[in-house]
């Protein structure tokens, strides 16, 4: 049993007791109605034990029972009713509070008369004393409070979160740019050279050491392994991945934003490696949104070029870029991912007018 639940049962318990002893110490002006007046303190008070769960639920309850004991003659404070007000407006229920309390201004005076008060004046000063107004604004000032407490607590942990889910975040990315820029050039130099090494002995006709072939496979395992690794510290997307089998997707997008886009597909569409996948779809995407927000064009042209150990990627547009201005095409997060992947990436005004970009990925992991 959880420990709110342990506080909530001995409250409920110690409320239900206090207005039982309340009850047989206190004048009882329908002594035939004993019976169910004592029944009515009693379950005013325990029903506190669910105000967590139900708390509108024990607000009507506990204003049924306070009603009820008063019909029976029983002068006792309505304190459970207290406690279900606070209780109500701490659960956020403030309307449901304040509906009840004003029906039970007009209902507690009723009940006085019905058990037996003739003088009506009297049995509204006697209502003062037995709802205790101020105790009841109390109540429910005392749950608001809490309610706003509460609420800004949780609003500051949330804001921790996203502080330490964005620092995290800011950490990864700054963990990639170091290892692309301290690790994946000394290694494409190592993996190059160990490449040239065996090409130009198998070329002599020499006989190639097996140090330098095991070299060579480091170097490629290297390379497979950081481009994983930096393509997942990198990927900070929350949606699903996407690939070539998108851009067409990408394209019909651009179409419909008033862009005459184009795409052309050449050779066979072979598997390509789940990275040189998303960075293709990258580069279209990042290069088709700036052609639309910088470029001022009306046309342009996707081709995806399926070689032999390489995919190409070719987006031409009609723009007013000129040889000596670019548009802001935001080229860096592009040549990084090329880059990261052993690729290259050109870019730049073309001398017929519009801009190109053009990446070269490598698809053969040799």
């Amino acid at each position: 049993m959880r420990r709110a639940q342990v506080v909530d049962g001995v409250i409920a318990v110690g409320v239900a007791a206090a207005l039982v002893v309340a009850g047989l110490s206190g004048p009882h002006r329908s002594p035939g109605l004993d019976v169910l007046g004592y029944a009515a303190l009693a379950a005013g008070g325990l029903a506190l034990v669910a105000r967590r769960r139900m708390p509108v639920a024990v607000l009507a309850a506990t204003a049924v029972a306070a009603l009820a004991y008063q019909v029976a003659g029983f002068e006792v404070p309505v304190v459970a009713y207290l406690f279900a007000v606070y209780a109500a407006v701490r659960a956020g229920h403030r309307i449901a509070a304040v509906v009840a309390s004003v029906l039970m201004l007009v209902a507690v005076p009723l009940a006085l008369l019905a058990s037996g008060v003739h003088d009506t004046g009297a049995a509204f000063t006697q209502s003062r004393d037995v709802l205790q107004l101020a105790w009841l604004i109390a109540a429910g000032a005392a749950g608001e409070a809490l309610r706003q407490a509460e609420r800004r607590a949780d609003e500051a942990e949330r804001t921790r979160e996203e502080t330490a889910r964005r620092r995290a975040d800011e950490e990864r990315l700054h963990i990639a740019r170091e290892l692309h820029d301290s690790l994946t050039h000394q290694i494409s130099v190592i993996k190059v050279q160990a490449e040239v090494a065996v090409h130009l002995a198998r070329k002599r006709g020499e006989e190639v050491p097996e140090a330098l072939l095991a070299i060579r496979e480091a170097g490629r395992e290297a390379t497979r392994e950081l481009r994983a690794t930096l393509e997942a510290l990198r990927d900070d997307d929350k949606d699903p991945p996407r690939g070539l089998a998108d851009v067409p997707g990408l394209v019909r997008q651009a179409r419909t934003a008033g862009l005459d886009a184009r795409l052309t597909v050449e050779g066979r569409c072979d598997a390509v490696p789940a990275a040189v996948d998303r960075t293709a779809y990258r580069i279209v995407q990042e290069s088709l949104t700036n052609v639309a927000r910088h470029a001022a064009a009306a046309s342009a042209s996707v081709r995806i070029d399926h070689r032999p150990g390489a995919l190409v990627i070719r987006v031409d547009d009609d723009g007013q870029a000129t040889v000596d201005s670019a548009p802001g095409v935001g080229l860096t997060g592009m040549r990084e991912r090329v880059t990261a992947l052993g690729g290259r990436l050109q870019a730049g005004p073309r001398r017929e007018g519009g801009f190109r970009v053009q990446a070269e990925l490598p698809v053969d992991p040799a």
